[in-house]
């Protein structure tokens, strides 16, 4: 049966949307856009301007695993499993190096920056944690950030001077009045003493212990949505996130 002329207007509709979106998709800037493979590329690009040797890094950490299976693989029948085997998992330790170099880059580059803590805030599991980052900001450009996850409210406040410690301990006074027994934990970022450096703080959030059920974490973000929006509307500064950052950050969790 003949397509009806509406049927054809509709088809050549989607067919000229969808190579608009491709085109569109293939010259943005925005990383949600990007491949795996342009993600990867562009990370790389932003990794060795801070660390040359990541390429090298990378080969010996393909090399080495390779040459291991393929040397077991002499002594052991049959042989060809072992160097597929091998392959495998020097492909693993290629990516294994390059995720961290391409990480200890990433902080090098933007420690010291306004809004850097978002950064090590974006690097937490998805899964687990939500994170907002400039809930708070003074007119010194000190900025309080959030993370909500299986441990409780995390704020992090960065800056210099007393600023940045005034209004840490106002948001941590502001969360405890709506938090109703959940954990507000509050960590300041920094070189100093008592301090959390960039890029320890990660970590620091991940080790600590777990005391909300998913029941609980849904609950809370409700009411911190709540807390939002009683606030004013801020400028958002001007932080350290231009768009290769983006990407390198979505490359290294994956999409």
């Amino acid at each position: 049966m003949p397509k009806s002329q509406a049927a054809k207007e509709l088809a050549a509709k989607q067919k000229a949307e969808a190579k608009a979106a491709k085109e569109r998709r293939r010259n943005s800037d925005n990383p949600k856009d990007w491949g795996t493979w342009k993600q990867l590329v562009e990370t790389y690009k932003m990794t060795r301007k801070v660390d040359p040797k990541v390429l090298w890094w990378a080969i010996g950490g393909f090399v080495v695993p390779f040459v291991i299976f393929a040397v077991v693989g002499l002594f052991i029948k049959p042989w060809w499993m072992y160097a597929v085997v091998g392959v495998f998992a020097g492909a693993a330790g290629a990516m294994w190096l390059f995720s961290r170099r391409a990480r200890t880059a990433m902080y090098t580059r933007f420690k010291g920056q306004p809004g850097s803590g978002e950064v090590a805030l974006a690097q937490l599991d998805k899964k687990q944690w939500s994170t907002t980052p400039v809930i708070a900001i003074n007119r010194h450009q000190d900025v309080v950030h959030r993370a909500l996850g299986p441990a409780g409210i995390v704020l992090v406040g960065e800056g210099g001077g007393n600023g940045v410690r005034q209004l840490l301990a106002a948001e941590k006074h502001r969360h405890e009045q709506v938090a109703f027994g959940v954990p507000v934990i509050s960590y300041l970022m920094g070189e100093g003493n008592g301090q959390v450096p960039l890029e320890q703080l990660g970590k620091t959030i991940k080790k600590l212990p777990r005391t909300l059920s998913a029941a609980q974490i849904a609950e809370t973000k409700s009411r911190l949505r709540a807390l939002d929006s009683m606030r004013p509307r801020m400028p958002m500064p001007k932080g350290p996130m231009p768009t290769s950052a983006k990407g390198a950050r979505s490359a290294m969790r994956g999409r």
